[in-house]
């Protein structure tokens, strides 16, 4: 018991706390998390049946103790990512010039604007496969889910996040 603790806490404690913090976008909030997610791990580790790699019921749980904040939280907005990054937007150029860095920031501050329009669902699998890099199996283990469900979220994630960021900017320029 106590080696597979300490296996997962070393194995995914970095992954763990950066999926939480995606999600509530706070450092604080992600870290006491963190420790609520541990203490499941801990309570129901005797469940734990090996149907699925432990990085998946981990962030299966992660999730759940997500989902469950945000429930705490009802009259406050759902909070998610600060720093989502997709590798279109990667700047290529060692030695950017200013401007581009300014553009490349404001895209990015767009995107995370617009993923916050987006649907918790959405949200998480966005998290799980793109920064997490979890697989559409994997991803589907920790969500409880089928494969065709998170390909098909995925896919309403992308195309949604798009049309988010392209009404934005057109609202921007027109505004």
């Amino acid at each position: 018991m106590e080696k597979m603790f300490n296996d997962l806490f070393t194995k995914y404690h970095h992954d763990l706390f950066n999926f939480l913090y995606y999600m509530v976008h706070n450092r604080e909030q992600a870290e006491d998390l963190v420790q609520e997610v541990y203490i499941r791990v801990f309570k129901s580790s005797q469940q734990f049946k090996g149907e699925c790699s432990q990085k998946t019921w981990l962030f299966a749980i992660a999730r759940n103790v997500a989902i469950d904040c945000f429930r705490k939280q009802k009259g406050l907005k759902q909070r998610v990512l600060a720093n989502f990054d997709l590798p279109q937007w990667e700047i290529k150029d060692c030695s950017p010039l200013p401007e581009e860095i300014i553009n490349q920031k404001e895209k990015t501050l767009l995107m995370y604007h617009c993923l916050e329009q987006c649907s918790l669902d959405q949200k998480c699998v966005i998290i799980l496969r793109f920064i997490q890099e979890l697989s559409i199996n994997e991803t589907a283990q920790a969500l409880g889910w089928k494969e065709s469900k998170v390909k098909t979220t995925q896919h309403r994630a992308i195309k949604q996040l798009r049309m988010f960021m392209k009404e934005a900017l057109k609202n921007e320029k027109v505004g």
